[in-house]
C-alpha cells in the first residue's frame, strides 16, 4: 500500500501543464532578516528545502530578488540537479538596492537581466514559470492599475526564445489579467489573500472557471501574522494550530488555490504540510468566513 506524503494529501492542480501538489513551499524566508542577505544558518536552509521534497512538495516559489540572489543560490546548492517532477516558479519586476528597499525594475533591460539572473543562479536552461510581479502601491502589497503591455511583451519575447516556458502574474487585478491574456497565456496569478484578507474572492472564482491557478502570498498574514480570536477558537476546538486551520481554509476555499507557505524552520514546515490533511467541517468553514466578512 502506497503512503500519501503529507504535502500531497490535499490533492493536485494543473500548473504549467504539470500536476502539482496543492501544498507547496515559498522560499522567501530562506534569506536573511527582511529578505535581505544570507541566512544565519545555511545548513538549516538546505535542510528545509530537502525536507520539503521529502514531505511531497513539488512546487517551490522563489525569486532572484530575494536576498538578492540568495534564495536561488540556496535552492541550487540544496536541490540541483532537480527532480523531474519539481516545478520551480520565480518572479521578476523588482530589485533590491543596498539599503534593502524594494524598487520596481520594469525596463526592458532590467527584465531581460532578471531572467538571465534567475537562470544562472538556479542553474537552469529555461525557467518553468515566470511571474511578472507588479509593485502596485510602492511596497506592493496591493495592485495598482498600471498597464502590463510593455513588460509582458518583453517576457513573451523571451518565452518565444525558449528561456521561459510559461508566464504568470503577481499583484494584479482582473483588468490587468485580461490585458495580459491578449499578449500571452497566463497560467497562474499570485496575489495577497488569506482568511482575513478576502478582496480577491470574485477574482479567484473567475480564475477557477478559466482553469488558472491562484497562489496566495502571505497566506498566514506575512510580515503581520494573522490575529483572530475566531481562528484561535476554531483551532483549539479542533486541537490543532491556528496556522493549520488558516491553510486548510484556503485549500477548501477553491480547488484552484495552490499554497506556498514559507518558513526557515523544519518544524514549521512539517506543521504547514500537515494542514493538507485537515478537513474543516461546513460549520467551521462558515464560522471562519466571518473573519473576512468586512474585507475590502
Amino acid at each position: 500500500m502506497t503512503t500519501i506524503k503529507p504535502a500531497a494529501q490535499a490533492g493536485t492542480f494543473s500548473l504549467a501543464g504539470r500536476s502539482v501538489n496543492r501544498m507547496g513551499y515559498g522560499a522567501m524566508q530562506l534569506a536573511g532578516t527582511g529578505v535581505f542577505g544570507p541566512p544565519r544558518d545555511m545548513d538549516a536552509a538546505h535542510a528545509v528545502l530537502r525536507e520539503a521534497l521529502d514531505l511531497g512538495v513539488n512546487h517551490i516559489d522563489t525569486s532572484d530578488f530575494y536576498g538578492p540572489h540568495i534564495t536561488n543560490q540556496i535552492i541550487k546548492d540544496a536541490l540541483h540537479p532537480y527532480s523531474d517532477d519539481l516545478l520551480i516558479v520565480t518572479k521578476i519586476g523588482a530589485r533590491r538596492p543596498a539599503d534593502g528597499s524594494w524598487v520596481s525594475a520594469m525596463s526592458r533591460q532590467e527584465l531581460i537581466d532578471a531572467v538571465h539572473d534567475n537562470l544562472r543562479h538556479l542553474g537552469l536552461d529555461a525557467l518553468d514559470v515566470v511571474n511578472l510581479r507588479l509593485m502596485g502601491g510602492g511596497a506592493g502589497h496591493g495592485p495598482g492599475e498600471e498597464s502590463v503591455l510593455e513588460p509582458l511583451t518583453v517576457l513573451a519575447e523571451l518565452k518565444k526564445q525558449g528561456l521561459i516556458r510559461h508566464l504568470g502574474l503577481s499583484n494584479v487585478t482582473a483588468v490587468q489579467l485580461a490585458e495580459a491574456q491578449t499578449i500571452t497565456p497566463i497560467v497562474c496569478v499570485q496575489n495577497m489573500y488569506n482568511v482575513a484578507q478576502r478582496s480577491d474572492d470574485a477574482f479567484i472564482d473567475n480564475l477557477a472557471r478559466q482553469g488558472i491557478a491562484y497562489v496566495p502570498f502571505f497566506p498566514l498574514g506575512g510580515f503581520s501574522p494573522l490575529q483572530s480570536g475566531t481562528l484561535n477558537s476554531v483551532a483549539a476546538g479542533l486541537e490543532t494550530s491556528p496556522n493549520a486551520v488558516a491553510l486548510a481554509w484556503l485549500l477548501q476555499r477553491s480547488p484552484n488555490i495552490l499554497l506556498i507557505p514559507g518558513t526557515s524552520s523544519v518544524e514549521h514546515l512539517r506543521e504547514n504540510s500537515a494542514a493538507a490533511a485537515l478537513t474543516l467541517p461546513d460549520d467551521v468553514m462558515a464560522q471562519l468566513e466571518t473573519i473576512g466578512a468586512h474585507s475590502d
